[in-house]
């Protein structure tokens, strides 16, 4: 399958649909099983605020939060029905030409394909470990996205690379779902003022809040005002509101850094043991809390794992991959376990 011919039904293949009932799951890059219990406390202690809609009060007290987190200006904040919002969003700019680096994640490829925008995919290669190349992307794309770390390659890319890709009339879009993941958040532009940027960020992986549906975007006021332009009333809800003020203070913050350091020892961890199985490469350097895997007959790989009870994210749905890529989650040694003798089984 060659990327061009990647469907959209494909586009909009995710990890969650990999990650079936009853299998151990290393498809879906959330970080816990559930919320932790002082952000389940925040949350149940906001459901009696559910009898009426979200207030203005309650909105400019979570984009302040956010704000201060990022020691931002208020204006500079847009908060999101979760970031892939945002990725929906996007034509909203009225892009005359769209490059899209990938491999990465796909909803601003669909977002934007479904809307008439031209779209131009900027391949990097596996070659060199899928480093950006600025130069490779049109010098009359007015709107450029970018992942970072990116998924499913887990390359972090530098913030003078990313700021290399802003013009005059250009609207740079960073996707940072994951760097919350990433020990001191490094190469983050999410305090940055560069124009024409846009830093995305999401609560969903850190905190295991995929059914809540938070997220937000970082960037000058104008550009914001024009991404938001016509959403409905009430776009965020009262718990996501909550959500935005809990994860943003001091200790949430600490915990996250904790959680960034934690991850890079299990990724080493995790790096080393796949290396040592045959036919198996990993891309590095890796960065995420996901690596991105290449085995031969990749899809008999996966149907294998899938009979012994393992889930993991193809990595054919993604525009510059093919059968032979899969992603694996990055847990802890004990719980990387079962995959891991589960791909020695297929492997042997």
């Amino acid at each position: 399958m060659t990327s061009q011919s990647i469907s959209r039904a494909l586009l909009r293949h995710h990890g969650d649909v990999d990650a079936e009932p009853g299998l151990v799951d290393y498809a879906v890059n959330v970080r816990l099983a559930r919320p932790p219990g002082w952000l389940r406390d925040r949350l149940a202690a906001a459901l009696d605020r559910l009898g009426s809609y979200p207030s203005a009060a309650d909105h400019a007290a979570a984009i302040q939060a956010v704000a201060e987190r990022h020691d931002v200006s208020h204006d500079r904040v847009l908060l999101l029905n979760g970031s892939a919002e945002g990725f929906a969003l996007l034509p909203q700019l009225r892009p005359r030409l769209a490059a899209l680096v990938h491999p990465s994640f796909t909803e601003p490829d669909v977002a934007l394909t479904d809307a008439g925008v031209p779209v131009h995919r900027v391949h990097l290669s596996g070659d060199d470990g899928y480093r950006l190349h600025p130069e490779l992307v049109p010098e009359n794309a007015d709107l450029v996205v970018v992942g970072n770390p990116t998924n499913p390659t887990s390359v972090l890319h530098s913030a003078a690379d990313l700021l290399a890709l802003t013009r005059p009339g250009r609207t740079v879009v960073v996707d940072e779902a994951f760097i919350d993941a990433v020990p001191g958040e490094r190469e983050s532009l999410a305090g940055s003022d560069a124009d024409g940027l846009l830093v995305f960020r999401s609560l969903t992986k850190m905190w295991a809040l995929p059914g809540l549906r938070a997220g937000y975007v970082l960037g000058a006021p104008d550009l914001l005002a024009r991404l938001g332009a016509g959403r409905p009333q009430w776009p965020v809800g009262t718990l996501a509101l909550e959500a935005f003020r809990a994860c943003s203070e001091s200790t949430a913050v600490a915990e996250s850094e904790r959680a960034a350091a934690e991850f890079a020892t299990n990724r080493a961890s995790l790096i080393s043991a796949l290396n040592e199985l045959p036919g198996v490469r990993v891309n590095e350097p890796a960065s995420a809390p996901f690596l991105l895997v290449t085995v031969k007959d990749g899809l008999h790989v996966r149907t294998a794992l899938r009979e012994r009870g393992v889930a993991v994210r193809r990595g054919d749905t993604f525009p510059g991959l093919g059968v032979d890529h899969i992603r694996v989650a990055v847990r802890s040694p004990e719980q990387s376990e079962p995959l891991l003798t589960a791909l020695r089984e297929v492997l042997a």
